[in-house]
């Protein structure tokens, strides 16, 4: 028995790998996030298998279903949203797993900053302008920021800033952001890139929040900041070049 731990993207139901959709199709149990993983995922599932929301269950919960499964020689699919690798509760899962010997592999899907890249049509990193992409977050009730990773110490690079869960304190986020971007920099709100609902609000760091009040998007939106949301004046990638040399172009 194995438990298939799979990122489900960021919310089109066609946005996931391969991989992921086929092993949703072989597993007779899948554990889903109900709040944000897309119902239109669920119809990969066999016949007749068993098909959880896992919204507002406890890890003791999920680890108990995984565990009945186990007992069964049931293969389960567990489905985030987005990728596994950030704000995904899977370290915990597996620390769980790990424990009590149940086996697991791991799938990974579209990320949110990825999918918000892709509806902005916007690349996030552009030669000579922005080279990093930081993807951070607030503090919440659910988790507090360690104090060494203050969204002042990141804006201090002026790296283009993916901020997630913290559409609920866009002000403060950009009070903090104002003093190393200006109110010139391009700043955008993108909810639920994806989704039928997804809605996309484009503005600088001066005009954001308020564009954002009226809109009032809700706790799914991802804030992206940056010079690279708005810069058309970057020099072109060498990579590219006629003068660069490489070895698939002839260069040593």
């Amino acid at each position: 028995m194995t438990v298939h731990f799979i990122g489900a993207g960021p919310g089109a139901a066609d946005l996931i790998t391969v991989r992921g959709r086929d092993l949703i199709a072989k597993c007779p149990v899948c554990l889903y996030a109900g709040s944000l993983v897309p119902q239109a995922l669920l119809t990969h599932c066999p016949p007749g298998a068993e098909i959880v929301d896992t919204a507002p269950l406890t890890l003791d919960d999920i680890v108990a279903r995984i565990a009945a499964a186990a007992r069964e020689g049931k293969d389960v699919a567990r489905l985030h949203s987005g990728d596994l690798s950030i704000w995904s509760a899977l370290g915990e899962q597996l620390r769980r797993l790990d424990q009590v010997g149940i086996a697991y592999t791991i799938t990974p899907g579209v990320p949110a900053f990825a999918a918000a890249s892709a509806v902005l049509a916007r690349e996030l990193t552009l030669p000579e302008v922005a080279q990093s992409v930081v993807l951070t977050r607030t503090s919440g009730r659910a988790s507090s920021m360690p104090e060494s990773e203050q969204l002042e110490a990141f804006a201090a690079t002026r790296a283009t800033l993916a901020v997630h869960l913290s559409i609920h304190a866009i002000e403060d986020v950009v009070r903090r952001l104002l003093p190393f971007y200006g109110s010139d920099c391009p700043a955008a709100v993108v909810y639920r890139a994806t989704w039928p609902e997804e809605h996309v609000i484009r503005g600088t760091l001066q005009t954001i929040v308020a564009q954002t009040a009226e809109a009032a998007p809700e706790r799914t939106a991802l804030i992206l900041v940056g010079d690279a949301l708005g810069r058309d004046d970057f020099r072109e990638s060498a990579l590219y070049s006629v003068d660069y040399r490489r070895r698939f172009r002839g260069g040593a």
